[in-house]
Protein backbone atom coordinates (compact mmCIF):
# COMPACT_ATOMS: atom_id res chain seq x y z
CA UNK A 1 0.00 0.00 0.00
CA UNK A 2 1.18 3.28 -0.68
CA UNK A 3 2.06 4.86 2.49
CA UNK A 4 3.18 8.78 3.48
CA UNK A 5 6.09 8.90 1.63
CA UNK A 6 4.70 7.42 -1.30
CA UNK A 7 1.92 10.10 -1.16
CA UNK A 8 4.30 12.81 -0.97
CA UNK A 9 6.06 11.53 -3.21
CA UNK A 10 3.39 11.54 -5.87
CA UNK A 11 2.24 14.95 -4.76
CA UNK A 12 5.91 16.37 -5.29
CA UNK A 13 6.10 14.40 -8.68
CA UNK A 14 2.47 15.86 -9.92
CA UNK A 15 2.73 19.41 -8.79
CA UNK A 16 4.61 21.47 -11.29
CA UNK A 17 2.73 19.52 -14.25
CA UNK A 18 -0.85 20.38 -12.60
CA UNK A 19 -0.09 23.81 -10.72
CA UNK A 20 -2.54 26.71 -13.06
CA UNK A 21 -3.47 24.49 -15.62
CA UNK A 22 -7.32 24.10 -16.98
CA UNK A 23 -9.16 21.20 -16.90
CA UNK A 24 -10.10 20.25 -20.65
CA UNK A 25 -11.96 16.69 -20.25
CA UNK A 26 -12.61 13.98 -17.71
CA UNK A 27 -12.84 10.37 -18.78
CA UNK A 28 -13.86 7.56 -16.18
CA UNK A 29 -13.29 4.18 -17.58
CA UNK A 30 -14.10 2.28 -14.51
CA UNK A 31 -16.28 4.20 -11.59
CA UNK A 32 -16.63 1.35 -9.00
CA UNK A 33 -13.31 2.04 -6.95
CA UNK A 34 -13.58 2.34 -3.43
CA UNK A 35 -16.43 4.70 -3.62
CA UNK A 36 -18.20 5.35 -6.80
CA UNK A 37 -16.71 8.01 -8.73
CA UNK A 38 -19.00 10.88 -9.33
CA UNK A 39 -21.28 10.31 -12.63
CA UNK A 40 -21.04 14.10 -13.61
CA UNK A 41 -17.26 14.14 -12.99
CA UNK A 42 -16.52 15.43 -15.98
CA UNK A 43 -19.25 18.64 -15.90
CA UNK A 44 -17.74 19.46 -12.67
CA UNK A 45 -14.28 19.81 -13.40
CA UNK A 46 -14.04 20.67 -17.02
CA UNK A 47 -12.44 24.20 -17.34
CA UNK A 48 -11.39 24.26 -13.88
CA UNK A 49 -8.06 25.62 -13.23
CA UNK A 50 -6.18 23.70 -10.68
CA UNK A 51 -4.80 25.98 -7.80
CA UNK A 52 -2.88 23.62 -5.59
CA UNK A 53 -2.04 20.03 -4.86
CA UNK A 54 -2.01 19.58 -1.48
CA UNK A 55 -1.50 16.75 0.86
CA UNK A 56 -3.37 15.22 4.30
CA UNK A 57 -2.32 12.29 5.61
CA UNK A 58 -2.69 9.56 2.31
CA UNK A 59 -5.21 11.93 0.73
CA UNK A 60 -4.16 13.82 -2.20
CA UNK A 61 -6.17 17.30 -2.48
CA UNK A 62 -6.31 18.82 -6.21
CA UNK A 63 -7.64 22.35 -5.06
CA UNK A 64 -9.76 24.17 -7.94
CA UNK A 65 -11.55 27.23 -8.76
CA UNK A 66 -14.84 25.74 -7.50
CA UNK A 67 -14.20 23.00 -5.38
CA UNK A 68 -11.64 20.34 -4.37
CA UNK A 69 -11.29 16.62 -5.75
CA UNK A 70 -10.12 14.22 -3.10
CA UNK A 71 -7.99 11.27 -4.02
CA UNK A 72 -6.80 8.46 -2.16
CA UNK A 73 -4.48 6.01 -3.82
CA UNK A 74 -5.68 2.66 -2.02
CA UNK A 75 -3.89 -0.46 -2.06
CA UNK A 76 -1.70 -0.77 -5.25
CA UNK A 77 -2.99 2.72 -7.12
CA UNK A 78 -0.46 5.26 -8.89
CA UNK A 79 -0.32 8.49 -10.93
CA UNK A 80 1.49 9.19 -13.56
CA UNK A 81 1.85 12.77 -15.60
CA UNK A 82 1.67 11.56 -19.71
CA UNK A 83 0.35 12.86 -22.87
CA UNK A 84 -3.47 12.41 -23.48
CA UNK A 85 -2.91 10.29 -25.81
CA UNK A 86 -0.67 7.40 -24.75
CA UNK A 87 -1.83 3.73 -24.79
CA UNK A 88 -4.78 3.05 -22.20
CA UNK A 89 -3.44 -0.17 -20.10
CA UNK A 90 -6.27 -2.03 -18.44
CA UNK A 91 -6.42 -0.67 -14.63
CA UNK A 92 -5.90 2.69 -16.11
CA UNK A 93 -9.03 3.97 -14.61
CA UNK A 94 -9.80 7.80 -14.79
CA UNK A 95 -7.87 10.58 -17.11
CA UNK A 96 -8.02 14.35 -16.07
CA UNK A 97 -7.18 15.92 -19.47
CA UNK A 98 -4.95 19.05 -18.99
CA UNK A 99 -4.76 22.21 -21.41
CA UNK A 100 -1.18 21.23 -22.59
CA UNK A 101 -2.25 17.97 -23.69
CA UNK A 102 -0.99 16.00 -20.71
CA UNK A 103 -3.22 14.09 -19.07
CA UNK A 104 -2.73 12.88 -15.14
CA UNK A 105 -4.06 9.27 -15.15
CA UNK A 106 -4.85 7.38 -12.29
CA UNK A 107 -3.96 3.60 -12.03
CA UNK A 108 -5.49 1.17 -9.61
CA UNK A 109 -5.30 -2.82 -10.18
CA UNK A 110 -7.46 -3.63 -6.80
CA UNK A 111 -9.68 -0.46 -7.48
CA UNK A 112 -9.39 0.32 -3.52
CA UNK A 113 -8.68 3.99 -4.60
CA UNK A 114 -10.98 6.97 -4.09
CA UNK A 115 -11.88 10.08 -6.24
CA UNK A 116 -14.63 12.13 -4.88
CA UNK A 117 -15.31 15.80 -5.37
CA UNK A 118 -16.35 18.38 -2.51
CA UNK A 119 -17.25 22.22 -2.61
CA UNK A 120 -17.19 22.77 0.78
CA UNK A 121 -13.53 22.92 2.94
CA UNK A 122 -11.83 19.74 2.34
CA UNK A 123 -10.13 19.35 5.60
CA UNK A 124 -13.23 19.36 7.10
CA UNK A 125 -14.92 16.25 4.42
CA UNK A 126 -15.99 13.14 6.68
CA UNK A 127 -12.64 11.52 5.61
CA UNK A 128 -10.63 13.87 6.63
CA UNK A 129 -12.33 15.61 9.72
CA UNK A 130 -11.03 12.69 11.96
CA UNK A 131 -7.10 12.91 11.39
CA UNK A 132 -4.83 13.34 14.04
CA UNK A 133 -1.71 15.84 13.55
CA UNK A 134 0.50 15.02 10.77
CA UNK A 135 3.43 13.61 11.61
CA UNK A 136 5.80 15.93 10.40
CA UNK A 137 4.34 18.72 11.66
CA UNK A 138 5.42 20.92 14.79
CA UNK A 139 1.95 20.27 15.83
CA UNK A 140 3.05 16.21 16.50
CA UNK A 141 5.65 16.36 19.50
CA UNK A 142 6.18 14.54 22.27
CA UNK A 143 3.71 15.81 24.99
CA UNK A 144 1.14 15.42 22.96
CA UNK A 145 1.28 11.47 22.20
CA UNK A 146 2.53 10.86 25.56
CA UNK A 147 -0.60 12.77 26.51
CA UNK A 148 -3.06 10.73 23.88
CA UNK A 149 -1.20 7.37 25.02
CA UNK A 150 -2.36 7.65 28.87
CA UNK A 151 -4.35 4.98 29.82
CA UNK A 152 -4.33 3.06 26.70
CA UNK A 153 -3.59 -0.92 26.60
CA UNK A 154 -3.29 -0.87 23.23
CA UNK A 155 0.01 -2.31 22.13
CA UNK A 156 2.41 0.60 20.59
CA UNK A 157 2.70 -0.27 17.55
CA UNK A 158 -0.93 -0.06 16.75
CA UNK A 159 -1.42 3.51 18.83
CA UNK A 160 0.77 5.26 16.21
CA UNK A 161 -0.66 3.31 12.79
CA UNK A 162 -3.78 4.83 14.51
CA UNK A 163 -4.80 7.47 11.95
CA UNK A 164 -7.08 9.27 14.80
CA UNK A 165 -3.83 9.59 16.84
CA UNK A 166 -1.09 10.62 14.16
CA UNK A 167 -1.91 10.14 10.54
CA UNK A 168 -0.07 8.21 7.91
CA UNK A 169 2.15 6.60 10.11
CA UNK A 170 1.55 3.11 8.03
CA UNK A 171 3.58 -0.03 9.18
CA UNK A 172 6.98 -0.21 7.14
CA UNK A 173 7.50 3.36 8.49
CA UNK A 174 6.04 2.20 12.45
CA UNK A 175 8.11 -0.88 12.20
CA UNK A 176 11.08 1.24 11.39
CA UNK A 177 10.76 4.02 14.05
CA UNK A 178 10.24 1.83 16.96
CA UNK A 179 13.22 -0.18 15.72
CA UNK A 180 15.43 3.06 15.78
CA UNK A 181 13.24 3.93 18.44
CA UNK A 182 14.77 1.03 20.84
CA UNK A 183 10.94 -0.03 22.03
CA UNK A 184 8.79 -3.35 21.13
CA UNK A 185 6.11 -3.06 19.23
CA UNK A 186 3.86 -4.83 21.67
CA UNK A 187 4.23 -2.48 24.59
CA UNK A 188 1.20 -1.05 25.57
CA UNK A 189 1.40 2.84 24.60
CA UNK A 190 0.20 3.92 28.31
CA UNK A 191 3.26 1.97 29.75
CA UNK A 192 6.03 4.30 27.85
CA UNK A 193 7.63 7.21 29.56
CA UNK A 194 7.24 10.74 28.20
CA UNK A 195 11.46 10.57 27.42
CA UNK A 196 10.83 7.79 25.29
CA UNK A 197 8.25 9.37 23.37
CA UNK A 198 10.46 12.15 22.73
CA UNK A 199 12.76 9.16 20.75
CA UNK A 200 10.05 7.70 18.79
CA UNK A 201 8.17 11.08 17.85
CA UNK A 202 12.16 12.19 16.72
CA UNK A 203 12.22 8.30 15.05
CA UNK A 204 9.14 9.06 13.53
CA UNK A 205 9.91 11.58 11.76
CA UNK A 206 13.42 10.82 10.89
CA UNK A 207 12.33 7.56 9.04
CA UNK A 208 9.73 9.54 7.22
CA UNK A 209 11.79 12.50 5.81
CA UNK A 210 14.74 9.51 4.62
CA UNK A 211 11.77 8.02 2.76
CA UNK A 212 10.59 11.23 0.90
CA UNK A 213 13.72 12.43 0.33
CA UNK A 214 14.83 8.90 -1.29
CA UNK A 215 11.17 8.42 -3.43
CA UNK A 216 9.69 6.11 -0.59
CA UNK A 217 9.63 2.42 -0.41
CA UNK A 218 9.44 0.19 -3.27
CA UNK A 219 6.20 -2.24 -2.76
CA UNK A 220 4.49 -4.74 -5.53
CA UNK A 221 2.91 -2.19 -7.39
CA UNK A 222 4.13 1.21 -6.30
CA UNK A 223 6.39 3.27 -8.57
CA UNK A 224 6.43 7.20 -8.57
CA UNK A 225 4.72 9.36 -10.39
CA UNK A 226 7.56 9.00 -12.87
CA UNK A 227 7.62 5.94 -13.29
CA UNK A 228 10.65 5.44 -11.11
CA UNK A 229 10.77 2.93 -8.03
CA UNK A 230 11.46 4.29 -4.57
CA UNK A 231 14.67 3.43 -3.10
CA UNK A 232 14.01 3.56 0.71
CA UNK A 233 13.99 0.07 1.13
CA UNK A 234 17.96 0.06 0.76
CA UNK A 235 17.44 1.25 4.35
CA UNK A 236 15.08 -0.76 6.09
CA UNK A 237 16.46 -1.69 9.13
CA UNK A 238 13.78 -4.51 10.14
CA UNK A 239 10.83 -4.61 7.99
CA UNK A 240 10.35 -7.78 5.91
CA UNK A 241 13.65 -8.83 7.68
CA UNK A 242 13.14 -12.02 9.77
CA UNK A 243 15.66 -14.40 10.75
CA UNK A 244 18.26 -11.50 9.38
CA UNK A 245 20.64 -10.11 11.66
CA UNK A 246 20.25 -6.71 13.84
CA UNK A 247 21.79 -4.26 12.45
CA UNK A 248 23.05 -3.17 16.06
CA UNK A 249 23.65 -6.97 17.88
CA UNK A 250 23.68 -9.04 15.21
CA UNK A 251 20.92 -11.16 16.63
CA UNK A 252 17.92 -12.55 14.32
CA UNK A 253 15.18 -10.55 13.58
CA UNK A 254 11.69 -12.02 14.52
CA UNK A 255 8.10 -11.46 13.38
CA UNK A 256 4.72 -11.49 15.16
CA UNK A 257 1.68 -10.54 13.86
CA UNK A 258 -0.17 -7.20 16.23
CA UNK A 259 -3.64 -6.22 14.99
CA UNK A 260 -2.98 -8.16 11.96
CA UNK A 261 -0.33 -6.10 10.36
CA UNK A 262 3.49 -8.04 10.34
CA UNK A 263 5.42 -7.20 12.96
CA UNK A 264 9.67 -6.99 12.67
CA UNK A 265 11.78 -6.65 15.20
CA UNK A 266 14.79 -7.22 17.31
CA UNK A 267 13.93 -8.67 20.99
CA UNK A 268 17.69 -8.04 22.17
CA UNK A 269 17.57 -4.20 21.18
CA UNK A 270 13.71 -3.24 21.70
CA UNK A 271 12.27 -3.11 25.44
Amino acid sequence: MPELPEVETTRQGIAPHLKGRRIREVIVRQRQLRWPIPRNLNALLQNQIIEQIDRRGKYLLLRMTKGTLIMHLGMSGSLRVLPSQSAVQKHDHLDIVLDDGQCLRLRDPRRFGAVLWTRGAPLQHKLLAALGPEPLSDQFDADYLWQKSHGRKLSIKAFIMDSKVVTGVGNIYANEALYLAGIHPRRAAGRIARARYAGLVNAIKQVLEAAIRQGGTTLRDFTASDGKPGYFRQQLHVYEREDKPCHQCGKPLRQVVISQRASYYCRYCQR
